[in-house]
C-alpha cells in the first residue's frame, strides 16, 4: 500500500482470502483502492474452475472472490498494473457511478469511499438506494 502508484498490494484478509488493491499515490503515502468486485468478461472458464461454481454473477462479487477467480496470490504483490499479467484500460464511454459507505469496517463508516457501477449485478452488496 505504501509502494509506488500503479502497482498492486496483495494481502490476506482474516488469514483466509487474498485481497487485491491498486496503489494510487506516490510511494510512501499508503493510498490504494480495494477491488471489491468486477464484471468478468473474459477467462470465464478459468475463473469457474478456480472458484468451483457456475454463475458468472458470483465469480467476482467480493474481494476474496475477485482474487480467487483471477488467481491472485501474494506472489502478485508489488507487480505493476501496466504489465502482464495485468491489463487495465479506460472505458470508451462514461458509466453511471454509485457511491456509498464502505463495507466491513467500524471506523469512518459515514465516509462514502465505496464506488461502483450503478445498478451492477456483480456486487457482493448493493449500494443503498438514493433518496
Amino acid at each position: 500500500m505504501f509502494g509506488p502508484a500503479a502497482h498492486v498490494y496483495v494481502y490476506r484478509s482474516y488469514g483466509i482470502h487474498w485481497c487485491l488493491n491498486f496503489v494510487c499515490r506516490e510511494e510512501g503515502h499508503g493510498a490504494g483502492v480495494l477491488i471489491r468486485a468486477i464484471e468478468p468478461l473474459t477467462g470465464l472458464d478459468a475463473m469457474r474452475q478456480r472458484r468451483g461454481l457456475e454463475p458468472s454473477r458470483l465469480l467476482c462479487s467480493g474481494p476474496g472472490r475477485v482474487a480467487q477467480a483471477l488467481g491472485i496470490t501474494h506472489g502478485n504483490n508489488g507487480m505493476s498494473l501496466l504489465e502482464a499479467p495485468f491489463h487495465i484500460e479506460a472505458p470508451d464511454e462514461d458509466y453511471p457511478l454509485a457511491t456509498g459507505p464502505r463495507i466491513g469496517i467500524t471506523k469512518a463508516v459515514d465516509v462514502p469511499w465505496r464506488f461502483g457501477l450503478a445498478g451492477s449485478k456483480f456486487l457482493s452488496k448493493p449500494f443503498p438506494k438514493e433518496a
